[in-house]
């Protein structure tokens, strides 16, 4: 401004000429001129620096095209699902050839306000991630926990194929068991095919090792021949696949009428997972969708075992109760073993294999060799 203010001075005051006033000071006679030309226009105050940015954009996005893209982003928050530039593309590009470009909602989002700059993140190329190669290759299992309208908790259990992020089975229970992950994993079988292996963290209704013994969805992967893994204590990361996809789908819960029933989550939860799996495009997936991802490859499979399982091979001592029974837990499950009334407090030692049971006193005599059933609670002495 104060140079700008001088080369006027030197030309309107001294009356110097355009070229002499340039030539003394090393500008271009045709800045010198222009200063000249606002001034005339507009006094000293026209001088000021001018913005450089183009007065019209010519390949600006339409005030309408600019509507629509809020409008749909709005819907698809209201509804609790993904709303971010590439989303926002692919639902355009199901009703326009020609939808905006990822770029283009970008700008657009940050011009109206809805995107809000993000500090510095670390470089990808500093995280260590892993992917399975193969749909199958691996699912990852874990529950979250919500709360219906009055306030009462319940689990969703959810089982997340690791190559295609697909949700092959999303279920909720008022308190999972047991024998409710092992329904889950057959009912995901059925839909999608049985996984080669299974990750899930150490929570007590997956595995039974601190116990040391074995749980019901441990005895049924191992002759299933999957792959069982668990994730290292306090190290929810491992599982980083499945407790990404508990906030995804808990944001689209917080958007709809607070469930009052088990029936109505679930219902809730059904919708969702269609979504998620066969309309939203995934990120992680190059914007294809999880299902398409799950089909665009050739699936992994169980590998089949004719070995025994080394921790259903278990010795135990144990005394027979006042009722003439003795009691031993198969796949979570209680089961009664009867003794007849005669050996009352007699000290016996039970050696398992799998569901072959062998009863012996201290001295090595064999009391009963029979088979369990693990449809009955009580085993009774006819059974061998």
């Amino acid at each position: 401004m104060e140079l700008a203010r001088y080369l006027l001075d030197a030309v309107v005051v001294e009356k110097r000429s355009c070229r002499d006033v340039a030539r003394s000071h090393g500008v271009s006679k045709s800045w010198v001129a222009k200063l000249v030309a606002r001034y005339k226009e507009g006094g000293y105050e026209a001088i000021s620096a001018r913005s450089k940015a183009a007065i019209r954009v010519a390949n600006r996005s339409s005030d309408e095209l600019e509507d629509r893209v809020v409008r749909l982003r709005k819907e698809l928050i209201d509804e609790g699902f993904d709303a971010g530039a590439h989303t926002i593309h692919y639902h355009l590009s199901l009703s326009d050839p020609e939808p905006p470009s990822v770029s283009t909602n970008w700008r657009i989002l940050k011009r109206r306000g809805f995107v809000t700059p993000q500090p510095h993140k670390r470089p990808k190329s500093s995280y260590i991630s892993f992917e399975a190669n193969l749909p199958n290759q691996m699912w990852q299992a874990d529950v979250t926990f919500v709360e219906l309208r009055d306030r009462t908790k319940v689990e969703i259990l959810n089982f997340l194929d690791d190559f295609s992020r697909v949700c092959v089975a999303s279920r909720v229970f008022a308190v999972t068991t047991a024998p409710d992950v092992v329904a889950t994993l057959y009912e995901a079988g059925g839909a999608w095919g049985l996984p080669a292996s299974v990750l899930t963290d150490n929570g007590c209704i997956f595995t039974a090792t601190y116990r040391h013994g074995y749980s019901a969805m441990e005895s049924e992967l191992f002759h299933l021949g999957i792959d069982y893994k668990h994730s290292r204590p306090y190290h929810p990361q491992t599982c980083g696949k499945v407790e990404r996809f508990h906030q995804t789908l808990k944001k689209f819960l917080s958007k709809q009428p607070r469930a009052e029933t088990v029936e109505q989550l679930q219902a809730q939860v059904d919708r969702f997972v269609t979504y998620y799996n066969e309309i939203r495009p995934h990120r992680a997936k190059g914007r294809k969708t999880p299902k398409s991802a799950f089909h665009s490859r050739d699936r992994a499979r169980p590998i089949k075992r004719d070995r025994i399982y080394n921790r259903e091979l278990r010795v135990r001592h144990d005394k027979v109760d006042s009722h003439g029974t003795v009691t031993i837990r198969y796949k979570s499950k209680l089961h009664h073993i009867g003794m007849g009334r005669a050996l009352n407090g007699t000290r016996i030692v039970l050696l398992v294999a799998g569901r072959h049971i062998r009863i012996i006193d201290p001295d090595g005599v064999l009391l009963r060799d029979f088979e369990l059933d693990p449809t009955r609670d009580y085993q009774p002495r006819d059974l061998g």
